[in-house]
């Protein structure tokens, strides 16, 4: 095997997008990633001002890693999981050789602020990084236009949930038929897929 260092020079992100029923499928997704998680985590669930701060703070009391909301300039950690705001776009930024968080007041897209396309944007702009995109529940596509400009910048791998745990199987749906996904697995299965798509 080639020295583990090339691998770790390199920095990955891991960003999820979902919706309808995502509190639940994130609660089960971030439960199982270990303390030690080598990646930060940004997420986008569609949500109203007001409601993703009680939302990190209960999923971060079941969480091994931490999570918390978003904050504006930021720098992103590895084993802390950002959810952006209800009412503001949550970016990547590469900043100095770091990764930061940063809000955009852009219009909503879709009908989205935050908007997982908007994030997923941001991460394609970003080159000297490996991306791991993931889909889950959700109505509509809010997601699949993003992982198309992830995959065109390279260095991304695209996790979507299976029809058969989705609450709503829209967004991943819309993102396997543009044929963006790499790996479809259940919810159960998602954790798993992320840490081993990092260590490859």
């Amino acid at each position: 095997r080639p020295p583990a260092q090339t691998a770790h020079s390199q920095k990955t992100v891991v960003a999820i997008g979902t919706s309808t029923g995502g509190p639940r499928a994130l609660e089960t997704v971030l439960a199982q990633l270990p303390p030690d998680f080598a990646a930060p985590v940004v997420i986008v669930q569609h949500m109203p001002k007001g409601f993703t701060k009680s939302l990190a703070d209960r999923l971060n009391a079941l969480a091994a890693i931490t999570i918390k909301e978003a904050e504006d300039g930021e720098l992103l950690r590895n084993g802390t999981a950002y959810i952006a705001p209800g009412g503001v776009h949550l970016i990547v930024r590469e900043e100095g050789g770091a990764l930061k968080a940063r809000f955009d007041e852009s219009p909503p897209r879709a009908g989205h602020r935050p908007a997982v396309d908007v994030l997923f944007e941001s991460l394609a702009a970003i080159r000297r990084c490996r991306k791991i995109a993931v889909i889950m529940t959700g109505m509509g596509s809010d997601g699949t236009a993003g992982v198309k400009k992830l995959k065109e910048s390279g260095n991304t791998k695209a996790i979507a949930e299976a029809r058969e745990t989705a609450v709503i199987f829209g967004m991943p749906r819309a993102a396997i038929e543009a044929g963006v996904v790499d790996v479809i697995v259940p919810l159960d299965s998602i954790a798993a897929a992320i840490v081993q798509l990092i260590g490859e």
